[in-house]
Parts: structure tokens; C-alpha cells; sequence
């Protein structure tokens, strides 16, 4: 277990147009903690492959187990090899895939990724691709990229393109109060805040509340209920018209996302 200050909550759901199409929750999320610090990461796998689940749950556990071997090897967050290095670290389980089950397999491995790796000096995050980080209250949305077409890792096997972890922040640990890493779908969150739940007549309210409020963190299940929440079609009857009307959920996209919040009176 991590010796950080810090309570986690994760969570995901699947889109509605997913859902409507047949195909899987594509997303994947992992968080590993150990004595030399904690790891969250999130992928979103390519929605045109037909397991594309698969690469992003086999992306983010490499990349978490990467990084805390990397950190119990003594390798600083803040070094100037160590996102290179896990980029290395996941392009050799895909060479490796590759070389057992044959390049097209590849197709199948196309995932962003957004994540971080906290140590009691240092926090960094880092990505690949699209999604959402937040930090402190200040939240960014990576993308949308041109074409709809973020870069891929994958890509750097399939096309020689250049494709990298790209750092987003690296500060302090002692400074950091609240984090989160997030898929796309967390950008569709942003701007519902006025808007109201299917099945109730209440508004979404800010994303804020999901690293300020209490039971997003003491039930470790709340964060998904929350999004499950969101994303239930509300189906009622209007028997003066003699109809159903169906009100679909909010969460157009597969909506994954990993919370992290300092423990009251903790330094």
C-alpha cells in the first residue's frame, strides 16, 4: 500500500452510442500503489477495432506495473528518462504481441492514455492521445485532434510516427490537494452542468463534485454509480398522448475516470 496521503476513487461506464451499437465499454483504468508512490492511469481504446478493450487493459496495467518497477529501481519521477523509458516499457509488450500473435494485431492496440505517477517528492502527468486532467481544480481537456484521430502509441510500430508521453505537469507533491485522469467521455461532464438528470428533475451539477464530495470517496463504488447514473435512459409514460417518451442518458462516449484527493489533516 501507498504511504501517500491520498484517498482514491475510480469509475466508468459505458456510452450510450457504445451501448446503442452493440460494442463494449472500450476503456480501461488502473491504479497500483506500493511504498515508492502511486499510479493511475486511463486508456481509451479505438472505438473502429473490435478489441480495442483489450489493448487499453493490457496498456494501462503495463504501463502501472512499469512505473512502479521503474520507481522501486530508484528512478525520479522528474528524470529526464522516465517517460521515455515507460514508452519503452509498453512499445516492447506490443513488439512483443506482435512478434507471438502477428502484426495485425496491432490494430487491435490502439489506445490513449492519460495518467500519473505520484511520489512523496514529486507528481507528474503525463499522456498520449486525448482525454481530461485535472489538478488542483484546474481542469484541462486534451483534443480533439484533427480528423477525430489522436495520436496512437501503436502508431509508432504501424507508421514510424513519433509518437511520445507527453508530460502535462510535474509539481511538488506537497502541492497537490486534488488530481484526476480521465478518458474523452469525461470531456462530455464539462459542459453538463446545467443539464438535468434522465430520471429526476436535478441538475448535473459541477465536475468539481466528484473530488469535493465525501462519498465519492468512502464508497468505493459511488463514482460509477454516479456515471451509471448520468447515462440511464428515463422512460415514462404520457397517457394523455398515449405514448412512451424516452429521455437517453448524457454520456454519449465511454466515460472512465480516476480521482484523487489529499486526506483531511494530512500533509
Amino acid at each position: 500500500m501507498s504511504t501517500l496521503p491520498f484517498d482514491v476513487a475510480v469509475g466508468s461506464v459505458q456510452g450510450r452510442e457504445h451501448a446503442r451499437s452493440g460494442r463494449n465499454n472500450q476503456d480501461a483504468a488502473c491504479v497500483r500503489e506500493s511504498e515508492h508512490g502511486l499510479v493511475v492511469v486511463v486508456a481509451d481504446g479505438c472505438g473502429s477495432q473490435p478489441c480495442s478493450e483489450l489493448g487499453a487493459q493490457l496498456g494501462v496495467r503495463r504501463l502501472a506495473q512499469a512505473a512502479q518497477a521503474r520507481l522501486a529501481r530508484g528512478e525520479a519521477v522528474d528524470g529526464a528518462d522516465f517517460l521515455p523509458g515507460l514508452r519503452s516499457d509498453l512499445l516492447e509488450l506490443m513488439e512483443g504481441l506482435a512478434s507471438t500473435l502477428g502484426r495485425d494485431v496491432l490494430g487491435d492496440l490502439l489506445f490513449t492514455l492519460v495518467g500519473a505517477v505520484m511520489t512523496p517528492a514529486h507528481t507528474l502527468v503525463f499522456s498520449a492521445g486525448d482525454g481530461v486532467w485535472m489538478l488542483n481544480g484546474e481542469v484541462h481537456a486534451l483534443g480533439p485532434f484533427p480528423g477525430n484521430a489522436p495520436p496512437y502509441l501503436a502508431y509508432v510500430l504501424l507508421r514510424g510516427e513519433d509518437v511520445r508521453l507527453e508530460p502535462r505537469a510535474l509539481v511538488p507533491t506537497e502541492d497537490v490537494h486534488a488530481l484526476l485522469v480521465g478518458t474523452d467521455g469525461v470531456g462530455d461532464l464539462l459542459g453538463l452542468s446545467q443539464a438535468r438528470l434522465p430520471e429526476r428533475d436535478e441538475p448535473v451539477g459541477p465536475l468539481s463534485r466528484l473530488w469535493t464530495e465525501d462519498r465519492y470517496f468512502t464508497n468505493p463504488d459511488a463514482v460509477r454509480r454516479r456515471l451509471a447514473q448520468l447515462n440511464r435512459e428515463s422512460v415514462r409514460a404520457d397517457f394523455a398522448e398515449r405514448r412512451l417518451l424516452r429521455t437517453p442518458g448524457l454520456l454519449t462516449d465511454d466515460t472512465t475516470l480516476v480521482v484523487l484527493r489529499r486526506r483531511m489533516g494530512r500533509a
